[in-house]
């Protein structure tokens, strides 16, 4: 009598890790830094076009505050942290912060 053939179903459990959480970098207008300095950090640590740059300054300018970019946690703090390097360098008080988005 012939064998019976059978099938065997292997299923493979994988494991889907949540994405990491993202953080808005922001930047908020004060008296003293000036907007060429603004446009510059834009332009060089967040890699913005110039138009880009010019018009999220004035969104700054106008509003108070904008969001510069999103980023994994450890990228918007790195950049945060070179910006404030850039500032002091120019004796700016210029300020960023990080939200959760």
């Amino acid at each position: 009598m012939p064998r019976e053939k059978t099938q065997t179903r292997v299923r493979e459990r994988v494991k889907i890790d949540e994405p990491l959480p993202r953080y808005k970098v922001i930047m908020h207008n004060d008296d003293v830094t000036t907007m060429d300095f603004v446009v510059e950090v834009l332009r060089t640590v967040f890699f913005r076009t110039k138009e880009d740059a010019e018009a999220i300054m004035m969104q700054i300018h106008n509003e108070g505050s904008g969001v510069v970019g999103v980023y994994d946690y450890d990228i918007a703090i790195s950049k945060v942290f070179k910006v404030k390097q850039m500032a002091d360098e120019q004796h700016f008080p210029l300020k960023l912060t990080v939200e959760k988005e």
